[in-house]
């Protein structure tokens, strides 16, 4: 991202909000990262009250600013509804319905779906909630698209993550969509989470299941990593593991919500995006370095996870030095990026 980058979020909270999810937004949007080298976002919360109280009375936020914040606003970000059965006020279903109409980006955290429904924005749209409301949900809001068994749902302009973890998984990933994959790392890197491999605008990640305690794929998931320039095939990763493709199958879906196959490609991809961020302008280094094998599979790969060619992919997340230095990638059509390796062992 250039160093002009110049991006206000602003989070709409009410009196019961999750004081995790306030804290997430902070630790992701809020606080200053010199480190990375870029321009950062602004963050602000508001809400129709200047003193909100956070779940069970916690403790009080004072002083937030008013809704009039949301007019300032690039991303809105709706956290939990405190009571999914009670609907937000009318100020704030219009502050939301106003910041649609002027394009601001959507986000919400769990039951704040709930909001974002409530004013609208959300029909003939892809979203998800909490498990634990999706019933009501559905039959408040049956105009929605609702993907219960999903971390979260990226929608373009419009983002829903199911509950209060995953929202440090959309944010990262919102991270990634701006900045690039080497950015978000980085900030996972600091938050000593995992960030996502799969990205593009229309992305869901699959609930995974809390990892077996022998941590039977850690050893396995870091051993690829570490080849990931060679032919890997799932064979390979089974004999590995010392089981069958058919047994690993079923511990990939039951630790990390996936196949070895899509994890084994999202894992070579994310690499991809690294090298092509690093300034590597040949596509057969890239590919080769990868385990994509050819320019021609590199090309599309990159599209179907991220949307971008190499060119663009690059143009958009390339270090600012490197973009005037290289040239010749192929074209394409827009989209977002995924994630990169090296990270822990948490499924998408």
């Amino acid at each position: 991202m250039s160093a002009g980058f110049s991006h206000r979020v602003v989070a709409i909270v009410d009196d019961g909000s999750n004081p995790f999810e306030i804290g997430v937004a902070t630790e992701l949007f809020g606080l200053r990262r010199p480190e990375l080298g870029c321009a950062w976002y602004e963050f602000e919360v508001c809400s129709a009250q200047p003193d909100v109280r956070m779940h069970d009375g916690m403790f009080t936020l004072s002083s937030v600013a008013g809704l009039d914040a949301v007019e300032r606003a690039d991303t809105v970000l709706v956290p939990n509804r405190p009571d999914p059965e009670v609907g937000p006020s009318g100020e704030v279903i219009e502050a939301v319905r106003h910041a649609a109409r002027r394009g601001a980006r959507l986000l919400s955290f769990c039951t704040g779906t709930f909001t974002l429904a409530a004013a609208g924005v959300l029909d003939g749209r892809r979203a998800t909630t909490h498990w634990r409301w999706a019933d009501l949900f559905t039959a408040r809001f049956p105009l929605v698209r609702l993907e219960p068994d999903v971390l979260y749902v990226d929608d373009g302009d419009v983002l829903t993550a199911a509950g209060s973890a995953a929202a440090l998984d959309l944010g990262l990933h919102l991270i990634r969509r701006d900045h690039g994959a080497e950015v978000a790392n980085a900030v996972s890197r600091r938050l000593v989470f995992a960030v996502h491999r799969d990205g593009g605008q229309r992305q869901f990640v699959e609930r995974p299941v809390p990892a077996v305690s022998d941590g039977s794929l850690t050893v396995l998931l870091s051993w690829a990593r570490k080849r990931l320039d060679r032919s890997l095939t799932v064979n390979d990763l089974a004999r590995c593991a010392a089981v069958s493709p058919a047994t690993l199958h079923r511990r990939f879906r039951a630790e990390l919500g996936t196949t070895p196959l899509r994890w084994l490609t999202g894992e070579r991809v994310a690499l991809a995006c690294t090298l092509i961020e690093r300034g590597e302008r040949r596509l057969d280094v890239v590919a080769r370095a990868s385990g994509l094998g050819s320019a021609s599979n590199l090309r599309v790969q990159l599209r179907r996870h991220t949307g971008l060619s190499p060119a663009q992919y690059r143009q958009r997340f390339a270090r600012a030095e490197l973009v005037g230095e290289n040239a010749g990638l192929a074209g394409g059509s827009g989209g977002l990026a995924g994630g990169s390796g090296g990270l822990a062992d948490v499924g998408r």
